[in-house]
């Protein structure tokens, strides 16, 4: 299991690399939207922020186009490119051509079909939006566990985005997640629990250690 950032802000990335357990970057268009610096010099800086996967999605939706783009992605940000490639029937079809040079991740995937599609397009990731999901269907965790039914077996992981809460979060990972992409805030909620909180202060209060010695 790898959890990631999902973000394109240089400083939330800067964050995410001081907490030592963040493995990797998600980005999309939106996301690249917000940064205050052009996409390639992003993409730079991001790379440079990370030990693992820089995830970047494909804004051309013909084929050709979608090709020379993950071409581009790749030779700027090198071999830590995962290209997030859309759930469509031209999308696949770039999946099947450029999986063999650079690993690829379905996005927004919304069905089973889909998630069985991404398998045999030779897909590393399928990316399912549960909580998008919850809202527009019903059931996002329960389209995780569907799309776990349809990849159990091959080298295509399932990434849980679009988490609203780390109950959501553990959700997902129980109904077959291999990993996790949150934004800033959400990576910082998952380390912290009311009850965690209460015994850290009761220890600070009535204990001592080597540098708090009784008093």
């Amino acid at each position: 299991m790898s959890i990631y950032l999902d973000s394109a802000i240089i400083a939330e990335a800067q964050a995410a690399r001081k907490l030592g357990w963040v493995k990797g970057i998600t980005t999309n268009p939106t996301l690249l939207a917000k940064s205050d610096l052009p996409v390639e010099t992003t993409l730079k800086k991001l790379a440079e922020l990370t030990t693992g996967p820089l995830f970047y999605q494909l804004m051309s939706s013909d084929f050709d186009g979608m090709l020379a783009e993950g071409r581009a992605a790749f030779q700027l940000i090198g071999h830590p490119t995962i290209l997030k490639i859309p759930a469509s029937l031209v999308g696949f079809q770039v999946v099947a051509e450029l999986a063999g040079e650079i690993p690829c991740a379905v996005t927004g995937i919304y069905s089973a079909s889909q998630a069985a599609v991404a398998k045999e397009a030779d897909a590393k990731y399928a990316i399912a939006y549960v909580n998008r999901a919850t809202r527009l269907l019903g059931d996002g965790v329960g389209l995780v566990r569907q799309i776990a039914s349809m990849v159990t077996g091959s080298n295509t992981e399932i990434m849980a985005a679009s988490i609203k809460s780390p109950e959501e979060a553990v959700a997902s990972l129980q109904a077959g997640a291999h990993h996790l992409t949150l934004p800033l805030g959400m990576l910082q909620a998952m380390t912290t629990h009311e009850l965690s909180l209460q015994t850290i202060d009761e220890f600070a209060k009535n204990g001592c250690g080597i540098l708090q010695p009784i008093a």
